[in-house]
């Protein structure tokens, strides 16, 4: 039996990061019996040209939380203001709290490189937090871990950092083909809001596509339809033993 529980957290930067970037990957790890949790740092409240803030924190909320029942998930947001992202220590201890409270085996989030501010930031915290989950000297009202969790990285839009280079290869990909695809698009078109933000903002005349072209083009560099890619976190202080990966060894893949 695995030391590592088969609950899964991912916390991302904003409500939608975890649909866009590994949707299809956590509908699988549902399939096996993965209890998942969907975190973000912030509501989204920049995220809209049609309502003031606080309207859009609210309708952003809403949306992560009807995506995330798409696959019995939770979804729970630490309520930072979005485009203010901060690391600090009040923050790392609360996402550690939240680690710990979930029993997370496996910890997904941004990676380091990613093109978005809030996405770095994001890594930042959850990179400190989870390599403390287990330490009982961190001042969190729940119990230490008995073991750091697997900590991974989802892929960065367009596969580029922030100066627009190429990131480094990827560890794997997951074939997300089928029904895993079509239920990351059932968890994007929750996020409606979203639609004319990324078109005014990014040029994006259909978001959900483009996350769905996107996924195809990484199909293509695997030889299946559609994929989504990780980085494992293989430094010191964090397990390496390859979770996802032997979880979801069918649908594992690399670069031909």
């Amino acid at each position: 039996m695995s030391r590592f529980p088969k609950n899964l957290l991912i916390i991302q930067a904003h409500p939608d990061d975890a649909e866009a970037w590994s949707a299809g990957t956590l509908a699988l790890m549902a399939e096996r019996g993965w209890k998942i949790t969907i975190a973000t740092m912030t509501a989204g409240g920049m995220g809209s040209f049609a309502m003031n803030e606080r309207d859009a924190v609210r309708v952003r909320q809403e949306e992560a939380t009807a995506a995330a029942a798409e696959l019995g998930a939770d979804y729970y947001c630490f309520n930072r203001r979005d485009g203010y992202l901060f690391d600090g220590e009040a923050i790392r201890i609360e996402v550690v709290t939240l680690i710990r409270r979930v029993k997370a085996g496996v910890v997904i989030t941004h990676p380091p490189f990613d093109y978005h501010n809030d996405h770095r930031i994001t890594h930042d915290i959850v990179d400190a937090a989870t390599m403390v989950s287990s330490l009982p000297n961190v001042p969190s009202d729940e119990d230490p871990l008995p073991c750091t969790p697997v900590f991974y990285h989802e892929m960065p839009m367009n596969l580029t950092d922030f100066l627009g280079n190429p990131v480094p290869e990827p560890h794997f990909f997951i074939d997300i083909s089928g029904s895993p695809l079509e239920k990351k698009m059932e968890m994007l078109t929750h996020h409606k809001s979203q639609q004319d933000l990324m078109r005014q903002m990014m040029g994006m005349e259909d978001f959900f596509g483009e996350m769905k072209v996107f996924n195809a083009e990484l199909g293509k560099m695997i030889g299946v339809e559609h994929a989504e890619c990780y980085w494992q976190h293989l430094g010191g202080g964090f397990p390496r033993e390859p979770v996802i990966q032997d979880e979801l060894a069918e649908f594992v893949r690399h670069r031909k």
